[in-house]
């Protein structure tokens, strides 16, 4: 995208002439041209803030030995809520790139507040046009008000709405809880002095029962 933009700036200059440049519009053309001159050929599909491959030697402690290396960003695929356009939008973005965002307070903020020139890739220019035509489009809706009075009623109608559903769910669970079989409470008192009867009482018949047998048994008396 950088050398594109400055080869094709070039050509537009050596064809026009700089000098039939109308006033303005040179400085005008310069404001969109990115202004990285090396652009890594991934950084094109997402939003890298700037950050791009490196190139460098590593340098060795002991003899100084000089050894190449590169160093490339840390690149995430993100989905990033945009609320202009009210849907997610999957993007690969720098670890850089999410601190931007987080710190401009959102996607579209940051491609709102961001310039041409430092969106050096098609992906960022694209959703950033998208962007900006959507903010127009809702900028132009009216947007109706409600009057206090009408807030009051609709306020009412939901304290409504909530307090009759808590009433129909109160109904729900009374019929519910009649529905089930009903048990008799017990109580400890109760059944202990239930057991105590229930055997005193059998102690008693057992005892009667063994009175009626031996009586039974024994031979009459003579007379």
């Amino acid at each position: 995208m950088a050398f594109r933009a400055r080869e094709l700036y070039k050509k537009l200059v050596k064809k026009i002439g700089d000098e039939n440049f109308a006033p303005g519009v040179k400085e005008s053309l310069k404001k969109y041209l990115p202004d990285n001159k090396v652009v890594m050929g991934r950084a094109k599909r997402g939003l890298y803030a700037g950050r791009h491959i490196q190139f460098g030697n590593q340098v060795s402690e002991d003899g100084g030995n000089k050894t190449r290396r590169k160093w490339k960003p840390n690149v995430q695929e993100k989905r990033l809520f945009s609320y202009i356009l009210d849907r997610h939008i999957r993007i690969k973005v720098t670890t850089h790139a999410l601190r931007c965002i987080d710190k401009a307070g959102g996607v579209d903020e940051y491609l709102l507040n961001t310039p041409y020139n430092k969106l050096d890739n098609e992906i960022g220019l694209f959703w950033k046009a998208r962007i900006e035509k959507m903010y127009e489009e809702l900028g132009m809706m009216e947007v109706g008000f409600f009057p206090p009075e009408e807030e009051a009623k609709l306020e009412e109608g939901f304290k409504n709405l909530k307090i009759a559903k808590r009433e129909a769910r109160r109904e729900a669970r009374q019929k519910w809880q009649a529905l089930q079989p009903k048990r008799k409470p017990i109580v400890e008192g109760a059944v202990e002095e239930g057991g105590v009867g229930s055997t005193e009482g059998e102690m008693q018949s057992t005892e009667t029962v063994e009175q009626e047998s031996a009586e039974s048994t024994q031979p009459p008396a003579s007379a």
